[in-house]
């Protein structure tokens, strides 16, 4: 979570888916394990809710939602099975303010796609290896236990695609000690801490690519989400706070290192109208606490009133080994701010090659130099300036998105399992992106 490290900056005044028997053949799909071949579970045809389809799915079998209101929170614990709705905008799994999550999936290979979660007090869709937490909450550690992987082992595989996940208590989008992911295309906004978030894995082996995040606390956070850890070309913009990339002694595996952030539009995150996150982060684009060897990588970073690209320290965790590279800054108060503590002093942090204005200090542009070999150093105390954060919106009342793109085919394609995630990676693809990225499907279609 975005946690007094951020609430420390933004404070200092000076300085986030027919027939009788209720099964068809899934067409095109492979026989699963003891011979079960795939079947189509309809809703509500063949089970009048989605709980009732998801107890009688078996592996590998497709659970294709109608379009309607759905209240009743959904969790699946059958590895392989999708979870589909025929229209994104018109299936609706809704909390109605009452209920705690939407979605939770605690079964390898799981994909949930095409669909809308809205109005619950935490998460819109969870997926987890955790059990242990009540209805569903991930839960890391308590500051004196640690993460067992032999009892609480990673989820293997994961895919959320085309969802859209509005007004949640705290998550849009959550994935918590769970790897080999993708989480694609996806809409949050209204989310009282952040929009989408990964936590507690390593390796990780998750993609976080061409979602849109906004009107949230915070639009996308990964909290000790380490090595492997893609996020490219997606839209955080007119949330509070654009992205973090976290060590938090409240989870396990700290330090966080080795994520890429690469060919985000991470603009204007500035927005009043939004959730009001606890610890009050306002008006920074992109921030690393105690994170270490990340690489940030031909972003747009535009339009923030405290600083576009934060380096501090996270207690006693310090930035090491960051990079900044073919970034353009632009219509910031500052560009990059390195803020590290005296306690934690960061080293080895570097930029290059980056469209620069403003930094603090003033001279980090050519004492920030790449590779990166100066020895540990404080930032200064002073010199973050920018008004007081304003007083939130509350997450239910942040207004819906315009409807979002459907997953094509969605009513027709084959059961897709969640395995062999995310694919190949290719950076050298990721390029700087349009100002206009996803502008076409953003509330503020500008």
């Amino acid at each position: 979570m975005l946690r007094s490290r951020w609430r420390t900056l933004a404070a200092v005044p000076t300085l986030a888916l027919t027939a009788s028997c209720g099964l068809l053949p899934a067409g095109g799909a492979a026989t699963t394990d003891k011979g079960h071949s795939p079947s189509v579970i309809r809703v509500p045809a063949d089970a009048s809710t989605i709980t009732q389809a998801v107890d009688r799915a078996r592996p590998g079998d497709l659970i294709l939602l109608s379009p309607g209101v759905y209240k009743e929170t959904v969790t699946i614990r059958t590895e392989r099975i999708v979870l589909r709705g025929t229209d994104r905008n018109r299936v609706v799994i809704d909390g109605e303010g009452r209920r705690g999550n939407g979605v939770v999936v605690t079964a390898p290979g799981t994909s949930v796609e095409n669909l809308t979660v809205r109005g619950h007090l935490q998460n819109g869709v969870l997926v987890t290896g955790m059990t242990s937490g009540g209805e569903g909450v991930g839960r890391g550690s308590d500051g004196y236990h640690r993460l067992d992987p032999k009892t609480d082992p990673p989820l293997n595989g994961f895919r959320v695609r085309y969802v859209t996940a509005v007004n949640n208590g705290l998550y849009g989008i959550y994935a918590f000690n769970a790897h080999h992911g993708l989480i694609e295309h996806n809409y949050a906004s209204g989310s009282a801490d952040s929009g989408l978030y990964v936590g507690q894995c390593k390796p990780c082996d998750i993609a976080v690519r061409g979602n849109l995040a906004e009107r949230n606390a915070v639009g996308y956070e990964g909290t000790n989400a380490s090595d492997r850890m893609w996020v490219t070309g997606n839209r955080f913009s007119g949330n509070r706070v654009g992205m973090t990339v976290n060590s938090d002694y409240l989870e396990a595996l700290v330090p966080q290192t080795g994520a890429t952030i690469a060919g985000n539009l991470i603009a204007d995150n500035a927005a009043p109208d939004t959730p009001e996150q606890a610890d009050g982060g306002f008006g920074i684009g992109i921030g690393i606490a105690g994170g270490r060897a990340n690489t940030v990588l031909r972003n747009r970073v535009t339009g923030h009133p405290r600083a576009a690209l934060v380096l501090a320290s996270a207690e006693d965790l310090p930035p090491v080994g960051n990079r900044a590279e073919g970034n353009l800054f632009q219509a910031n108060t500052l560009d990059v701010a390195y803020l590290a503590s005296p306690r934690a002093p960061g080293s080895n942090n570097c930029l290059t090659g980056n469209t620069l204005a403003t930094t603090l200090p003033a001279d980090l542009a050519t004492t920030m130099t790449c590779p990166g070999d100066a020895a540990p150093a404080a930032g200064p105390t002073t010199g973050l300036t920018s008004p007081p954060a304003p007083v939130g919106t509350p997450f239910l009342d942040v207004p819906a998105p315009p409807a979002q793109p459907q997953m094509p085919h969605a009513a027709t394609a084959p059961a897709e399992p969640a395995t062999g995630l995310p694919g190949p990676i290719d950076l050298a693809s990721v390029h700087l992106p349009a100002p206009g990225l996803l502008t076409e499907w953003s509330r503020d279609r500008r």
